[in-house]
């Protein structure tokens, strides 16, 4: 930031006009203004009394700063944003060009005033918007080098996307090696230029992929969530849970078992005998659907084994077994559970 925009910002914070600026440090209003634009500096000896007057450092007002803080980087982009709704493209670009130079290792200020250009050259009908291409581009390839994960996440996103937008899906690639094989985004955007480039078997089998995987630990999230209410003895959202990870299973097209197994702890923590008797018959009654998902047609594209039908009859042999259980003791006596009992 230039001595010149230092004042004026300073000044605007204390509220103070360019006139009442001059009264009190004893020179002309026109001077204050070509301190402001740029065209001259304050004297030497104004630059004590300056720097008081605003509240700052005289290190500040000469702009011997290293960084830009959180709270200026915001103030910066949230004008970037008025400026690019009221203001000729190639004029604010310019702006952004400067602060930049300026700051160039501020990998904040960077990335999200390219992705700010970016968009509005998107979203707009400019001519020649192509153009800045080498620009934005180079600022978000700057961001790659960042030392902070997110950061060079988020630059190699964005690149991805902007070639993809041109169909350039080789270069698009090249950028997936910034995302961990663990990182599902990695995937998904595989899939996308798989889909773009001729391999749709591998794009369906990678977005199923997803899909299944996804679906695998939402539950687990739910389960762990689940635990936590039971463990602070909030039955509505604990039962609430367990409606959702059944819409769930049934959403995912899981089967008929995975869709009635997960209220048994509940029920069983809660001690509520009609429902563990409803849910330990719907579970015995729908063991032979534990593996129906791998006949779904979400999954199609998958390699899924098949359920050996010597496990259903082992874990039904283990819930028949388990009907006996100390767990179980409230459920002694439960004409539904007897019943249970007697049948198998």
């Amino acid at each position: 930031m230039t001595m010149g925009n230092v004042i004026k910002k300073y000044r605007k914070i204390k509220g103070l006009t360019q006139e009442e600026m001059a009264v009190r440090l004893g020179v002309t209003a026109p001077a204050v203004n070509k301190w402001e634009k740029g065209s001259t500096l304050p004297d030497v000896a104004l630059l004590a009394p300056l720097a008081r007057l605003l509240g700052i450092t005289t290190d500040e007002l000469l702009s011997f700063k290293d960084e830009l803080t959180d709270e200026e980087i915001d103030r910066f982009l949230s004008e970037l944003q008025k400026d690019l709704e009221s203001k000729d493209l190639h004029e604010v670009f310019l702006a952004v060009k400067r602060m930049i130079e300026e700051y160039p290792n501020c990998e904040r200020l960077i990335w999200q005033a390219a992705v700010m250009l970016d968009a509005k050259r998107m979203t707009a009908e400019l001519p020649g918007k192509d153009s800045y291409d080498s620009a934005i581009f180079g600022w978000y390839e700057r961001c790659l080098c960042s030392e902070d994960e997110r950061m060079r996440d988020q630059a190699a996103d964005s690149l991805f996307h902007a070639f993809v937008r041109q169909e350039n899906y080789e270069k698009a690639a090249q950028y997936l090696d910034y995302f961990s094989l663990e990182n599902p985004e990695r995937k998904r955007k595989e899939a996308l230029v798989n889909s773009k480039t001729g391999k749709r078997a591998e794009a369906y089998r990678a977005y199923e992929e997803l899909i299944f995987t996804g679906y695998q630990h939402i539950q687990m999230t739910l389960n762990d969530l689940r635990i936590l209410y039971m463990e602070d003895g909030d039955r509505e959202m604990t039962r609430r849970l367990v409606e959702v990870s059944s819409s769930a299973a049934s959403a995912f097209e899981m089967g008929r078992y995975n869709e009635v197994c997960w209220g048994l702890d509940v029920a069983v923590w809660e001690k509520d005998a009609p429902w563990t008797a409803r849910l330990m018959r719907e579970i015995l009654d729908s063991l032979e659907t534990i593996g129906e998902f791998t006949k779904s047609k979400l999954y199609q594209h998958m390699t899924l084994k098949t359920v050996d039908p010597d496990f259903s009859t082992g874990l039904k042999r283990e819930l028949l077994k388990s009907l006996e259980d100390e767990t179980f003791a409230y459920m002694q006596g439960n004409e539904d559970w007897e019943k249970l009992k007697s049948e198998n």
